[in-house]
């Protein structure tokens, strides 16, 4: 069976070989005729071309030295490469070694056969050379220039592809176009912002104008199919030249960047479509991840909520990074399973534990921590779904709050270094009891934080009863409390783009579908993120923290949905509202128009890194709040009806959205956030 297998994957290769060897074989016995009958033409030139004019002392060292010369030529065309080379790609590469093969045989014959034998006509050396490079370039470009001009032929079939970028990388691309058997596609035009380049040609292609020339320049050519090469372009540039391209209702490719471009691989194949990050207009964050890797480093670490989108990206960073051990905790074993295969296959000798278990469960977190007294936890379990949240209260409260105190309580007790809870943006002024939820997890760190910088860790309430602790401290002194020093601190972002159920991938199921597309409100804002930049600057700022931080990653500017939404039907081929419709469908209960990533309170100071800031936290009693958390566990576990009236009292800036629309809209703050995702 094996052996069969091997010869599957061989098969091809051993015929491609044998392919490559009957060209190279054809185009030695074609080189061994006209490097000779190059230089037999021209003495057949040199006299009056007429063979039979030919003196016998001229024509004598010519058919002499012709074996000679031919081994020669041979063996130069050979360490060149020419029967190497893939001459449907043939291009300026090609030509030098071509023209470098052809003057050093032409020296070698010129002193050759005038040493050997005897001087011959100054116009035999030259003509002869001459010949010989026509005739040996001729036949290797030739089969380019055959299927270039099928390719022009054929055109006709296929979509008509407008290209931005007249540089290296839209050459390149134009060429594999041309050269392509299996693409039909024809460029019938060139933009690029460059005056000088503008009424000149490139293959035959005319360059037209710049970018503002794209909507006429479609419409006058028939484009279908815009490609846009321009690997050094900045995102700003990318977004802006893309905003003018999303309007002509042509399909959108683009290529991925510097990287295919240093390695070559400007290809139609490689180009990519167009995503709604790249209309964003920002660079990708790229965190100096060295801090992180040694923080990391022989670590063994825990995430929680590893099969989601975050903790999955979190422990994909963290298996980057060498840890002594990586455990994925989740209670959905679907995505834990998921997750656990892709980092085995990319991670071999990583040493990788998959426990199923809910953090709501405190033996379950008692269990994990004393068997692989994780060093590190980042706490990314939670419930996140904002309408389902409002409609399931008592479970935000159960899953998000306690679930993060009872987290945090094993983390304490069995001596874990640092506890990073994974926040978000809507724990600030929540006006749903997702983010009041949030906003209590925030609380519950911070109170631990400082009673363990007090020296009063032993203070902090048991909301369980089991025998973890007992075990943990059964001769009753209260060693367990000696040399606390876990420290809590937590990271807050905004949304992240592609993460489960948010609006991207819902729009693109609304779009597949035929629409309509639903946003709840025109004037909705958010600030987006992509997943490996959120969770980069996660670790990076679990890194810096020394206790008690809320941390808040820089998101740049706020995004409207409606815009978001009408982009990425006009990428998908289609106009809003006129293919697809745009319907508004209002704001769900606990939704606000815009998120806030801090709250009015509060104040930011810098770190090393701009895209990372400390919150300064609000301050309140925590002794109070540790002694309300009883209660509210209680309530919630009860499935109490009224649970948002104890989260009230808790979080005193937990305000549910039942404002009236017209007091939100004069919201200075709204109206800035507005005012800047324009």
């Amino acid at each position: 069976m094996k052996a069969s297998v091997e010869n599957t994957h061989t098969a091809p290769h051993r015929k491609l070989f044998r392919h490559w060897k009957s060209i190279a074989l054809l185009l030695m016995c074609y080189d061994m005729v006209v490097v000779n009958a190059s230089y037999l033409v021209a003495l057949w030139l040199r006299f009056d071309v007429r063979y039979t004019g030919i003196p016998e002392l001229y024509l004598q060292p010519w058919k002499k030295f012709t074996l000679i010369y031919t081994v020669v030529c041979l063996v130069v065309f050979w360490l060149l490469r020419l029967y190497r080379s893939l001459w449907r790609f043939a291009s300026y590469t090609e030509l030098k070694r071509v023209t470098l093969a052809s003057v050093i045989t032409a020296v070698i014959h010129t002193v050759g056969i005038t040493v050997l034998f005897r001087r011959m006509p100054l116009s035999y050396y030259i003509m002869g050379a001459l010949f010989q490079f026509v005739l040996v370039l001729g036949i290797r470009f030739s089969y380019r220039f055959l299927l270039l001009l099928r390719a022009r032929e054929n055109g006709g079939t296929g979509k008509r592809v407008m290209l931005i970028g007249a540089g290296n990388a839209g050459q390149m691309l134009l060429r594999d176009i041309h050269s392509a058997e299996k693409i039909s596609d024809r460029v019938v035009c060139i933009i690029d912002d460059n005056p000088n380049k503008w009424n000149r040609d490139i293959d035959g292609v005319p360059i037209v104008g710049g970018r503002n020339d794209i909507m006429a320049s479609v419409q006058d050519y028939r484009v279908d199919k815009i490609y846009l090469a321009i690997p050094s372009a900045t995102a700003e540039q990318r977004r802006d030249i893309l905003n003018i391209c999303k309007e002509t209702g042509c399909e959108l490719k683009n290529l991925p960047g510097m990287y295919q471009f240093i390695l070559g691989q400007i290809t139609a194949s490689a180009m990519k479509d167009v995503s709604v990050e790249d209309l964003l207009g920002r660079e990708p964050i790229r965190a100096d991840m060295e801090e992180v890797f040694r923080f990391l480093h022989g670590k063994v670490v825990l995430v929680t909520g590893g099969g989601g989108s975050i903790g999955s990206e979190l422990c994909r960073q963290i298996a980057a990074h060498e840890p002594k051990q990586l455990i994925i905790f989740d209670i959905y074993e679907n995505n834990a399973y998921d997750i656990q295969l892709e980092l085995k296959e990319k991670y071999p000798h990583l040493n990788l534990v998959t426990l199923i278990g809910s953090v709501r469960d405190s033996r379950r977190m008692f269990e994990v921590f004393n068997d692989y007294r994780p060093q590190i936890v980042y706490h990314a379990a939670a419930h996140k779904h904002v309408p389902l949240m409002e409609d399931s209260p008592n479970e935000a409260i159960k899953n998000n709050s306690i679930g993060t105190y009872k987290t945090a309580y094993a983390a304490m007790v069995h001596g874990c270094e640092r506890f990073v809870l994974i926040s978000t943006d809507k724990a600030v002024n929540p006006t749903n009891i997702m983010g009041a939820s949030k906003r209590l997890c925030e609380m519950i760190i911070q109170s631990f934080d400082a009673k363990i910088k007090a020296g009063q860790a032993d203070q902090i309430p048991q909301l369980f009863t089991h025998s973890g602790i007992e075990n943990a401290d059964k001769d009753g002194t209260g060693r367990v409390w000696q040399g606390i020093r876990t420290e809590f601190v937590a990271v807050r972002f905004g949304n992240v783009l592609g993460s489960n159920g948010s609006v991207i991938p819902i729009f693109k199921k609304q779009i597949a579908k035929g629409g309509p597309v639903t946003v709840t409100h025109p004037d909705i804002i958010r600030y987006f993120m992509t997943i490996p930049e959120a969770v980069s600057l996660v670790l990076l700022a679990g890194t810096y923290a020394t206790g008690g931080e809320i941390y808040v990653l820089n998101m740049g500017s706020p995004v409207k949905i409606d815009t978001l939404a009408r982009n990425l039907i006009r990428l998908s081929g289609y106009r809003p509202d006129v293919d697809i419709k745009v319907e508004y469908t209002g704001l769900r209960p606990g939704e606000k128009l815009y998120e806030e990533k801090l709250m009015a309170e509060e104040g930011l100071r810098s770190t090393d890194n701009e895209m990372i800031h400390i919150g300064c936290p609000i301050p309140f009693d925590n002794d109070t709040f540790l002694s309300q958390l009883a209660g509210l566990m209680k309530a919630a576990y009860s499935n109490k009806e009224n649970i948002r009236s104890y989260v009230a009292r808790m979080v005193s800036t937990y305000h549910p959205a039942d404002l009236p629309e017209e007091t939100k809209e004069k919201d200075e703050t709204y109206q800035e956030l507005l005012e800047d995702s324009k």
